[in-house]
């Protein structure tokens, strides 16, 4: 392993730990112990490639330590609190603020348990927002986890044609269905509230749905592409958890 590769690596890894600080002493707890657990193995790689100066050695232990100290710590304490049925986080995505892609604001709730997802957002309906489902299913396809059912719970469209959300929603079945995935759907003239549920205990509820996403600025503007890049609206993010995972 080169130098400059090693190098890379401690950046990135300083780069992440920085950002497990930051949430942590913001209260997002589950999403520093992501965080923590990513930069530390960075660190550890990086211990066990490159450094062999016995004191950068002891140094980089020092430091892997008291950030394995700190994981524990919270992890202990989100695991009580959600033995408690007390776990509550709060996300405030600021007005034009980037850097909350699906990917980044659902992985730290992704654990490898994670099989069954019900989605209830009576805004599925319009293109922008059925590529941005699109995009939430493909995110799940991408992850580590193994999910096996999408259950959506949207509205129709009573203004307006009804048949381009029908023919979107029909094809997107089959495309998941060849992926070994299966997309449960229901109507509902009554459905308001929106929220995300795992079947890991993990209770997501986004006050815009999943449609938090500005109108991008030009076909070949940044954020045409990679939401991570992608202005916001404001909206506010309640993560809960629950011992008892909803069933159908």
């Amino acid at each position: 392993m080169t130098q400059s590769h090693v190098s890379g690596m401690e950046t990135s890894a300083i780069s992440v730990l920085k950002r497990a600080v930051e949430l942590d002493n913001s209260g997002r707890f589950q999403e520093s112990l992501v965080c923590y657990q990513e930069g530390i193995q960075l660190l550890m790689d990086v211990l066990k490639a490159a450094v062999k100066d016995d004191s950068k050695r002891g140094h980089y232990r020092e430091k892997i330590k008291g950030y394995m100290d700190r994981a524990e710590q919270i992890k202990a304490h989100v695991n009580q609190l959600k033995e408690d049925g007390k776990y509550h986080e709060q996300i405030r995505i600021a007005e034009d603020a980037t850097g909350y892609s699906y990917e980044a604001l659902f992985k730290p709730y992704m654990s490898s348990l994670l099989t069954e997802v019900w989605v209830e957002d009576p805004y599925i309906r319009h293109t922008h927002q059925l590529y941005n489902f699109l995009r939430f299913c493909e995110m799940l396809l991408k992850a580590s986890c193994k999910v096996k059912k999408i259950h959506l719970l949207t509205s129709q469209d009573e203004q307006a044609d009804s048949s381009q959300q029908s023919s979107a929603l029909a094809e997107l079945k089959q495309s998941l269905s060849a992926q070994g995935l299966t997309l449960d759907l229901q109507y509902s003239s009554t459905i308001h509230d929106r929220e995300i549920r795992f079947d890991n205990g993990w209770i997501i509820k986004i006050g815009r749905g999943l449609d938090y996403f500005k109108r991008h600025k030009g076909r070949f503007s940044v954020g045409y592409c990679d939401y991570d890049l992608r202005q916001c609206h404001e909206t506010n993010v309640d993560i809960f958890h629950t011992k008892h995972t909803k069933t159908l």
